[in-house]
C-alpha cells in the first residue's frame, strides 16, 4: 500500500512516524532515529505530512518541503482531542495523522530563516529583559532589608546601580555590600545588551517593508512593528483581522452553555511576546490621552470614561491588530479614523 498521509511526533532524538494509505488503513507506526529520519523521508512518495507546531517544527517542515511533500503544521491543542488512551509516543502520532486529515483544521505556515532569526533575537531580548526585572527586584529587596527604600521606577535602580560602583556605598554590612555590588554590575550589563538588541531590531525594522507600514500605526514602535511582522510571516493565512486578534489571544473566552452567551477574560493565545510588546505600547498611548485628553480620539476618550487604562489598552491593542491584518495584506498605509 502507497502512503498518503504521514503524522510525525517531533522529538530530540527518536521520532514517532505514523502513516495511512489513501483509505485510512495504517502502513506503519515505527520510530526512527533523528540521523535517519531525512534518509527516511526521501524514500517516500510525494504525501502529506502533519506536525505540530513546536519547537524545531518550521525547520523540518522546511526540510520536508523540500523533497516535495505537503507539509501542514498544527497547534498541538488542536491534535489533543485525538488522542485516544494515554500519551505514547505512537498514539500522539497517530492522532496526528488523524488530525491533519479533518476538512475543518486551522493550519500555521512554515516560517523561513529570516522569520526565525528575527524571532530568535526577539525571544533572546525578551529573556534578558526578564533577567533585568528580577535583578532590578534583588536590588531593591536588598536594600530594603538594611532601610533603604528606592524611588519607583526601573530608572532609579539603575541610577544607583552606578552610584553604588563608583563608591557610594549605603549603610549597610560590608558581606551584603558586595553581594549588593554584583547585582549592580549585572544590572548594569544587562541594560546594555538590551540597548544593543534594541538597537539591531531597529535597524532590521527600517530595511523591512512590513515593519516600516507596522510602525505608521498610533502606539507601535520598530521593536513592536517587527515583532509583529516576525510572528505573522504572512498575514494572509488569517480570513479576517478578527482572526489575527484572536490567534494572538486579544479575544475574549466564549462559554456558551443552554442559550447563555458568556464572556471570559483574553485567551491569551498566540504569540505571547507580540501580544506583550502591543498592549505595552497601547498602554502607553492610552496613559497619554489621559494626560492630555484633547489630543485623544474619539473612540480611545469614550474607552478611558467607561473602561478602566488597563481593559482600555487591551481593546486598543486588539484593534491595532486588525489594523495591521488590512494593512498587511492589503499593502496600504495607516488610515487615521474619521471622527
Amino acid at each position: 500500500m502507497t502512503v498518503k498521509t504521514l503524522g510525525l511526533d517531533l522529538a530530540k532524538d527518536v521520532f514517532q512516524v505514523h502513516g495511512i494509505s489513501e483509505t485510512g488503513r495504517k502502513v506503519f507506526n515505527r520510530k526512527k532515529k533523528r540521523a535517519r529520519l531525512l534518509a527516511f523521508f526521501e524514500s517516500l512518495p510525494s504525501c502529506m505530512a502533519g506536525m505540530e507546531a513546536c519547537g524545531s517544527a518550521h525547520h523540518r517542515g522546511s526540510q520536508f518541503r523540500k523533497l516535495r511533500h505537503e507539509v501542514l503544521l498544527m497547534t498541538a491543542t488542536y491534535v489533543k482531542p485525538n488522542v485516544k488512551r494515554g500519551k505514547p509516543d505512537a498514539a500522539d502520532a497517530e492522532a496526528i495523522c488523524e488530525a491533519v486529515r479533518r476538512p475543518a483544521m486551522r493550519f500555521a505556515e512554515i516560517k523561513t530563516e529570516d522569520r526565525q532569526a528575527l524571532l530568535a533575537v526577539h525571544r533572546t531580548r525578551g529573556l534578558v529583559v526578564r533577567q533585568r526585572t528580577r535583578a532590578a527586584t534583588m536590588i531593591r529587596g536588598l536594600l530594603r532589608e538594611f532601610g533603604h527604600v528606592l524611588p519607583t521606577g526601573a530608572g532609579a535602580v539603575t541610577a544607583f546601580a552606578k552610584r553604588h560602583l563608583e563608591g557610594g556605598h549605603p549603610g549597610m554590612p560590608e558581606l551584603a555590600s558586595g553581594g549588593l555590588g554584583t547585582l549592580c554590575c549585572q544590572l548594569l550589563g544587562l541594560n546594555a545588551r538590551i540597548d544593543g538588541f534594541s538597537r539591531l531590531i531597529e535597524r532590521h525594522a527600517r530595511r523591512d517593508a512590513d515593519a516600516r507600514r507596522l510602525m505608521q500605526v498610533p502606539g507601535t514602535g520598530p521593536i513592536t512593528a517587527s515583532a509583529i511582522a516576525a510572528a505573522i510571516s504572512d498575514a494572509n493565512q488569517f480570513r479576517t483581522g478578527r482572526y489575527l486578534a484572536a490567534w494572538l489571544g486579544f479575544t475574549p473566552l466564549n462559554k456558551t452553555s443552554g442559550g447563555k452567551e458568556s464572556l471570559g477574560h483574553i485567551t491569551k493565545k498566540g504569540s505571547h511576546c507580540t501580544r506583550k510588546l502591543l498592549i505595552a505600547g497601547m498602554t502607553s498611548r492610552m496613559l497619554m490621552a489621559k494626560r492630555s485628553p484633547e489630543n485623544a480620539g474619539t473612540w480611545t476618550a469614550k474607552m478611558l470614561a467607561e473602561k478602566p487604562v488597563r481593559l482600555a489598552a487591551v481593546a486598543m491593542a486588539n484593534k491595532a491588530a486588525r489594523a495591521s491584518w488590512v494593512m498587511l495584506t492589503r499593502l496600504e498605509d495607516y488610515r487615521q479614523p474619521a471622527a
